[in-house]
This record gives C-alpha cells, sequence and structure tokens, in this order.
C-alpha cells in the first residue's frame, strides 16, 4: 500500500500517462525532488516509474525498510508532503467531469419535474374552481351546464339518425348526449320501408338486431302495376347473404329499438327537452340552448354539435341554404288483414294522377300510401278526402286489395304528410355539423331516406375515427368538409332516381311524357339488366350516377324506338324529340342541384382527399 505524507490529510491522486522524454522543443525544467514513504508488506525490492506530461517521476522501493521513495522533477517547489492512498489505476479526467455533468442535468431535471408538477396541480384546480363556478351559476339560474370537457357530441334529435349517429359515436367511445324533443314512441306514415342498401349499413354500424322483435317484414322487390298489367322486379340479392333484404316495419317501434340500443351504452346521455337555439361565439358553435320537459332553460356544450331534429328543423337555416320544396302530400292508411297480390313485395300502382304505394307494415297490417299533387288536399274533416279516395283512387287499385282499401277508409283513420325535397346545400360551420331529413331530403317515394341517413353516419364515423380530442373546431371543421363530398355519390343517386321517378311515374297531359311513362313500364318489364340495373339503383345496392344516368337516357331511347316502329312518321319524330328533351328536362335540372361535379368526379373536389389533421396513433387535433 503506497501512502504520501502531508500534515495528517489524505486526498485522492490520479496517475495519468505521461512522456517519457521532455518536449523536443521546450528546454527541461529544473527538477525538485518528492519524497514519498510507502508502507509495504512485501519484502521484495520494487521500483516504478510514473510518467506525467510535465514531469518524469521515478518511484523506488527498499524491502528492508518496507518503505518507498518517490523522485520528480518539477519546476515548481513540490517538496511538501501528502498523506493519501494510491491505487495503481489510470483514470481519464474526462470521465470525472461527465459524471459530474451528468449529476447536474439530474439534479436539475428533478428541480424541473417539480415545478412542473406544481404548475399542472395549480392548472387542475383553477379548472376544478370554473366547473364549481359554472354549476353554482346553474343553479342560481344561469342556463349554462356542461362544459365540453364532459361531452365530445351533442346531437339534437333521436330519429333514425339521431339514434343510430348517438349508438355509432357511443360504440367508438365518445361521450354523446342526445336531446330529443318527445322520448315516446312516434307514430309516422313514412320512414317505414328500409332498402337492402340501408339494411347493409345497419349491419355495418352494429344496427342489424333493431329490425328484430317489431313484426319487421322482408321485402324481397317491387310489383308495378299499370292499366290492369303488372310486372314483378326482384332485388338482386344473389352475391349476398339470405338474410339480406327489405325490411318494412313500423316506424316507432324501429326508432324505439335504436334508442334503447344507444341508451344502453355507459356513454351515451339521452334526456328529453326542446332546443331552441345553436350556442354560437365568435363564429363557432359551441352547443346548445333547450328547455327540458319541466320547463328549466339550460346550456349544453361539447367539441360538435350534430342537428338531426328532421325534415320540420328549425336550426339548420344558419348551417346551410334550405331550398325545400313541397311536390305532393302523402294520404295514409292501414289495410288490416290485407294480403298483397305479390308477398313480401312492394306494390307501386301508376295511378291518375300520380303513384299510389302499398307495402306490408307487420304481419297483419299493410301500408297504404296515396300521393296527391300540391301542398293542398282535399279536407278530411268535411269527408271530401274519403270521397276522393274512393271515387278517384279506388277504381285504379287491383281488385284483389280493393275492398281492404274502402274497409280502411270507412274506419276514419286517414293522415296526411307533405312530401318535402331538399338538395344538400350546406354552410360549413366550425363546431356544428347537419344529417338526416334537416340536412337532405328526398321524394319518399323510393323509399331511400333512410338508405342516405345510415350512409352518412358511415361516412361520419370513418372520419372521426381517426380523431380523439375535437377542440380545435377550425380544423375539425375544415377536416369534415370532406363529408359533404364523401357522401355525394350515394345521396345523390338516390336523390336523384327518386326525383325522376316520380316525375315519370306521375301523369301528365304531355303526349310525350305519356310516352316516356309507358316507356319505362315496358322497359321494366323486359327483365335482364333492364330491370335489375334499375332495381339495384333503387335499392340502394348499386348507387353510382353513372349507371343511372345510362339506364334513365337507356328508357328515353327505348320509348323513341317504340315510336318510330314499325313506320316512322313526322308526328311520332317530333314526338321522339320531345321524349328526349323532356327527359333530358327532368334529370338535369335534379342533379344540377345535387351537384354534377360532387356526383360524377367527387375525386377533383379539394376537400375529398382531406386527411386527419393528427396522422398515426396520436389520434388529437
Amino acid at each position: 500500500m503506497l501512502i504520501v505524507q502531508h500534515n495528517n490529510l489524505s486526498i485522492p491522486h490520479a496517475l495519468a500517462q505521461t512522456r517519457s522524454q521532455p518536449h523536443p522543443f521546450r528546454p527541461p525544467l529544473p527538477r525538485p525532488r518528492l519524497s514519498l514513504k510507502v508502507k509495504s508488506s512485501s519484502t521484495t525490492s520494487r521500483s516504478f516509474t510514473i510518467f506525467n506530461p510535465e514531469k518524469t517521476t521515478a518511484f523506488e522501493e527498499d524491502p528492508s525498510t518496507s518503505t518507498s521513495t518517490l523522485s520528480s522533477s518539477s519546476s515548481s517547489s513540490f517538496g511538501s508532503q501528502f498523506l493519501f492512498r494510491v491505487k495503481m489505476v489510470a483514470v481519464d479526467p474526462y470521465v470525472f467531469w461527465t459524471l459530474f455533468a451528468s449529476f447536474l442535468g439530474f439534479m436539475a431535471l428533478c428541480l424541473l419535474r417539480r415545478h412542473n408538477a406544481g404548475h399542472k396541480e395549480e392548472v387542475t384546480n383553477n379548472n376544478n374552481n370554473l366547473l364549481r363556478e359554472e354549476a353554482r351559476s346553474s343553479h342560481d339560474g344561469d342556463p349554462r351546464r356542461v362544459s365540453g370537457s364532459s361531452t365530445d357530441v351533442v346531437i339534437v334529435g333521436a330519429g333514425v339518425a339521431g339514434s343510430a349517429l348517438a349508438y355509432t359515436l357511443g360504440k367508438d367511445g365518445r361521450r354523446v348526449h342526445v336531446i330529443e324533443r318527445d322520448l315516446t314512441e312516434p307514430d309516422r306514415i313514412v320512414g317505414e320501408l328500409l332498402q337492402p342498401g340501408g339494411y347493409l349499413k345497419l349491419i355495418e354500424l352494429g344496427l342489424q338486431d333493431c329490425v328484430e322483435e317489431i313484426d319487421a317484414q322482408r321485402v324481397l322487390g317491387y310489383a308495378l302495376f299499370k292499366d290492369g298489367k303488372n310486372t314483378r322486379l326482384s332485388y338482386p340479392l344473389e352475391k349476398f347473404h339470405s338474410d339480406v333484404a327489405g325490411r318494412s316495419f313500423h316506424n316507432g317501434r324501429f326508432i324505439q329499438r335504436m334508442r334503447e340500443k344507444a341508451a344502453n351504452l355507459p356513454n351515451v346521455r339521452l334526456e328529453q327537452g326542446t332546443v331552441t337555439s345553436l350556442v354560437e361565439e365568435n363564429g363557432t358553435i359551441k352547443g346548445v340552448q333547450y328547455k327540458t320537459r319541466d320547463g328549466q332553460e339550460l346550456k349544453a356544450y361539447a367539441p360538435l354539435t350534430v342537428v338531426c331534429d328532421g325534415c320540420f328543423s328549425n336550426l339548420r337555416r344558419s348551417l346551410c341554404d334550405p331550398k325545400v320544396e313541397v311536390p305532393s302530400c302523402f294520404v295514409g292508411l292501414v289495410l288490416e288483414n290485407c294480403e298483397l297480390p305479390f308477398a313480401n313485395h312492394g306494390h307501386v300502382i301508376l295511378a291518375d294522377p300520380s303513384p299510389i304505394l302499398f307495402y306490408p307494415i307487420s304481419s297483419t297490417e299493410v301500408r297504404c300510401l296515396v300521393d296527391v299533387p300540391g301542398q293542398k288536399v282535399p279536407s278530411i274533416a268535411n269527408g271530401e278526402m274519403a270521397k276522393y279516395l274512393k271515387t278517384v283512387v279506388a277504381p285504379q287499385i287491383p281488385p284483389e286489395i280493393q275492398q281492404s282499401f274502402i274497409a280502411a277508409v270507412d274506419k276514419g283513420n286517414i293522415r296526411t304528410m307533405p312530401n318535402r325535397s331538399m338538395p344538400a346545400n350546406p354552410h360549413p360551420t366550425p363546431g356544428a355539423l347537419l344529417m338526416g331529413d334537416a340536412f337532405n331530403m328526398r321524394h319518399p317515394l323510393t323509399g331511400g331516406g333512410m338508405t342516405v341517413a345510415l350512409s352518412d353516419i358511415v361516412v361520419l364515423r370513418d372520419l372521426l375515427s381517426p380523431l380523439r380530442d375535437l377542440n380545435d373546431s377550425a380544423s375539425l371543421c375544415k377536416y369534415l368538409e370532406s363529408f359533404y363530398t364523401l357522401r355525394k355519390p350515394i345521396a345523390s343517386t338516390i336523390n336523384t332516381l327518386a326525383g325522376a321517378l316520380y316525375k315519370v311515374f306521375s301523369a301528365s297531359p304531355d303526349q310525350a311524357r305519356k310516352e316516356m311513362r309507358q316507356a319505362c313500364f315496358d322497359y321494366l318489364s323486359l327483365g335482364g339488366t333492364c330491370s335489375t340495373g334499375p332495381v339495384a339503383l333503387l335499392s340502394g345496392l348499386n348507387p353510382r350516377p353513372l349507371s343511372l344516368v345510362l339506364h334513365f337516357f337507356a328508357v328515353a331511347i327505348y320509348g323513341v324506338g317504340r315510336l318510330l316502329l314499325p313506320f316512322p312518321s313526322l308526328k311520332r319524330m317530333w314526338i321522339g324529340a320531345r321524349l328526349i328533351s323532356s327527359a333530358s328536362g327532368i334529370i338535369f335540372p335534379i342533379m344540377k342541384a345535387e351537384g354534377l361535379r360532387q356526383m360524377f368526379f367527387p375525386a377533383t373536389i379539394p376537400s375529398h382527399n382531406r386527411i386527419s389533421p393528427i396522422k398515426g396513433e396520436t389520434k388529437n387535433i
């Protein structure tokens, strides 16, 4: 063991590598001597040479005295003695400073974490105080309620669209607050036929069990009647599972099943109340103001508000440009214990002045919808409606169901509803979105409304799925502009078909329109692609705009061919030209209102390929 003595002090001494020769450009320095006494238990004489960049040191050990002498040459007076233990290990000085710097960094990190923890606790306390103040103010009469931190989405309306959306978002883990004006079972005369395409969307959303236990009826196609003739049009379901088909049911039963399923989710809150207005701050929708069942005025806040309060919405004016048309009204009846000519089929009678629909809504009931053109209908109270139905409508109904129809009229349970049409023309607004009939309507002749609504929910679900934090309203609004573009091909195809078919199926004094109506019936009666193609469009199984246009003008050309055969004449050629012009006048204005570019070239719209504000697994805006 080596001991260096100096005034009873012990300090570590590091031995570094040194040069054995003096610097070639520097004269040698004087060499003072440094004596070190070394205690050793060994009797063997040992000697060491210690090198330093500035000096050469010789170390000798005397076995007789068990001491060693350390001699050194240096310019300073290094003759004093030190007491310290020296281990014969070379230590790089950079290691020491590295460890020292790491120690300082560790201490700084600890201090910083402690400071941040204190700041976070202070912010949390401030937020809790703010929430307590808001709760206290709500009890004092200020209509403030739920803050954005407790609800992700507020949904106005719990009809087909609202209930399905609530369940879909709730299943994805979002906190949903649904406000519905009336939570009792609805009693409507429309929204009772779900096309196979809509049923596929129902399966995709996990809501297919909502058509069970409500006595829903399978619908396999349509039967078309005109002037004593009929043709059956079946859905092209060969490529699908045997369970896939249309469904018809009581609208209220279907909605209640979806409401129950949504309400069973722990993060979905279903509340009865009437929404009176949207809460807007600096151009951003922050939530809604509503009145509870007991008359209390409250506000619900959320980063996203979805308005789907139906065709009579009073909130859509600030979110879109509503251009509502009412081409006709439906007169609704329920025929009891009536067997339709074609089981499990909807029946369409091309009557004068407009179509009549029959379809089952339960195992013992058949819904009848009589279309009356215009916004005014005969009065029910004074008996004019009953007289109109018996004298004008009943003679045009197939004989098999005439008696059941008259019995339903005599029973007196006659209801009416306006048929509204409104193309989607939204105003992208931060914090708000429109869906369902509040956003887009078409004539209910084809029963495509629920298919469009469920398809829209699938699109919205897929857009929101990568996002978890919805609080950046501006970025979210810009991102959700793609919703309006992505929904267009399917929605516009169904909307255009509904409007075009209603005009073609309605009677008209114009000879060209009469020829178009007859050509449509004959074209669908041909079978093959001439029937499966249009029915695939109607059912939502193949909602492609180009296919719609091709089949529509194929009907027109088929009508012209009927006119020119066997011998063309100038009059027939003129009617044929007017028929083509009439067909163009029917479909092009509808497509223009829907948006030609969005229908046929959606990929050219800037918002079509808009990506999520945040990529990857971190799901924040």
